[in-house]
C-alpha cells in the first residue's frame, strides 16, 4: 500500500535515494540539487542506509568518485546542477563511454555565464548528446518515481549506460507536494540487487577500464553506445510497466494530454506541462481543440513515436527552455522537427524559447502559443518558427 506523505522535490528524490540503498554516494552542494546530498546524508547518519558516503571537493571529483565505484563493482549514484554539471563535464563522457549506469539526480538551473540560480535547462541540454539516459519530470511524483525506475534501466544487460533524472530547480526542487510514496521493502524488490557483469574487484576475470582507444575500436565501441541507447527505448517502457503493476502509476515515453482529438498542441517537458494542462483545459471549456505532448524520456528521444502522435494536428508549438544560440531554435525543436521530417510527417511547426534565467511562465503565455498556433491554422502562414515569450519588451 502507498503511503501519503507531503515532499519537496528534493525529499522525494533524497527518499528515493534512501530507498534504493546505493553502495555509494558521491557529492558536492549547488544550488539548487544541495538538499538531495544533504537529507542523504542525515540517512547515513542515523543509519537508516549502509551506502559510503563521500564527501568531495568538487563536481568533478563527485562523478569521479562515482566512477570508480561503479567500475569497482558498486552501485553509485550523485546529485548536481548547472555549473556542478558543467565541471562533471569530461567524467559525463567518461562515465557513458565505460558503459557504467550511473543513476544521477539533476536539478535543472541555468548555467553561467552571467551568474543565475534559478531554473532552465541549459545544464541537461548541454549534455544531451553525452550518452546518458535523461528522463524528465513533471512534479514531485514523477522525480521520485523515475528515480526508483532509473537502476532498472540503467543496469539491464542491453543498456548498461548511466541515466540522470530530471526536475526543476525551485519549482518542484523546493515545493511541497502530496505524494505517495512506496513501502521500502516493495522498492528494494523492484530496484534488484545490482550484480555487473564485469567489474575490477573482480579476483577471477582481471580487466582494465579506460584504456587508450585509438583508432581501431573507438568507432566500434561509439556504435555500440548508441545501440545500447536505442535498446533503452524498450527496456525504459518494461520497466514502466513493471512499475505499474506495483504502484499503479502508469508511464510512457511521452504523456499526451487530451491530444486524441487536438487540432492544436504544444510539446515541452517537465513543471511546464502542468500550467499547459491547465490552459488546455481553460481552452477546452471555449471549444478550443488543444492538447499537450510532454516528453519524458528525452534520451533516447522517441522520435517516431512523436512524429506518430503529432501527424493529425493542424499546427504545433515546441517550447524549449533553453537557447541553443544557433539562430534556429531550441533543442527539443530541433529534435522533434527532425523526427517529423524522417517520418514524413508535415505540420506546421513553431519553436518558442521561453523561462530563461527562471523567468515566470505564466498561463496567459501558453493561452498565447495556443492563439498564435490558431492564427497560423486559419492563415497558413508562419512569419518566423523561432519565437521568444516571456521577454520584456523595450519600452518597458
Amino acid at each position: 500500500m502507498s503511503i501519503r506523505e507531503r515532499l519537496s522535490g528534493n525529499e522525494a528524490a533524497a527518499t528515493a535515494m534512501k530507498q534504493i540503498n546505493p553502495d555509494v554516494v558521491a557529492a558536492f552542494p549547488i544550488t539548487p540539487s544541495t538538499e538531495i546530498p544533504q537529507y542523504f546524508s542525515t540517512f547515513v547518519a542515523n543509519g537508516a542506509v549502509d551506502t559510503e558516503f563521500v564527501a568531495v571537493e568538487s563536481e568533478h571529483s563527485a562523478m569521479s568518485a562515482c566512477i570508480g565505484a561503479e567500475a569497482a563493482g558498486s552501485r553509485a549514484m550523485t546529485a548536481t546542477s548547472a555549473n556542478g554539471l558543467s565541471l562533471m563535464w569530461e567524467m559525463i563522457y567518461i562515465a557513458s563511454s565505460l558503459r557504467l549506469p550511473i543513476v544521477l539526480s539533476l536539478v535543472n538551473r541555468a548555467v553561467s555565464g552571467p551568474l543565475n540560480i534559478h531554473n532552465d535547462h541549459s545544464d541537461a541540454m548541454g549534455v544531451r548528446d553525452s550518452g546518458w539516459i535523461m528522463l524528465f519530470s513533471e512534479n514531485n511524483q514523477e522525480a521520485y518515481d523515475n528515480t526508483l525506475m532509473a537502476h532498472r534501466i540503467a543496469e539491464h544487460k542491453d543498456v548498461r549506460l548511466p541515466l540522470m533524472v530530471c526536475q526543476d530547480g525551485f519549482i518542484t526542487s523546493h515545493s511541497i507536494e502530496n505524494i505517495e510514496l512506496e513501502e521500502d521493502e516493495k522498492v528494494k524488490e523492484f530496484v534488484g540487487k545490482y550484480e555487473p557483469e564485469h567489474y575490477l574487484l573482480n579476483q577471477n576475470e582481471p580487466i582494465a577500464v579506460g584504456p587508450l582507444d585509438v583508432q581501431t575500436y573507438l568507432f566500434e565501441h561509439k556504435v555500440q553506445q548508441a545501440d545500447a541507447m536505442r535498446n533503452a527505448k524498450k527496456v525504459i517502457l518494461e520497466v514502466s510497466k513493471d512499475f505499474e503493476k506495483m504502484t499503479g502509476r502508469k508511464y510512457g515515453l511521452f504523456e499526451e494530454y487530451k491530444l486524441d482529438d487536438a487540432e492544436v498542441a504544444i510539446v515541452c517537458m517537465n513543471s511546464t506541462a502542468g500550467t499547459t494542462k491547465f490552459v488546455v483545459d481553460s481552452l477546452r471549456e471555449k471549444g478550443i481543440k488543444a492538447g499537450l505532448l510532454k516528453i519524458r524520456v528525452y534520451r533516447p528521444f522517441p522520435g517516431e513515436e512523436v512524429a506518430k502522435a503529432l501527424s493529425h494536428l493542424k499546427a504545433v508549438a515546441v517550447l524549449d527552455k533553453s537557447d541553443s544560440l544557433n539562430g534556429i531554435g531550441g533543442a527539443l525543436f530541433e529534435d522533434v522537427t527532425s523526427s517529423m521530417f524522417v517520418n514524413q510527417v508535415q505540420v506546421p511547426t513553431v519553436n518558442y524559447v521561453y523561462g530563461i534565467g527562471g523567468r515566470d511562465t505564466k498561463a496567459d503565455d501558453i493561452e498565447k502559443v495556443y492563439e498564435d498556433l490558431l492564427e497560423i491554422v486559419e492563415t497558413g502562414k508562419i512569419e518566423n518558427p523561432y519565437r521568444y515569450f516571456g521577454v520584456r519588451k523595450e519600452a518597458e
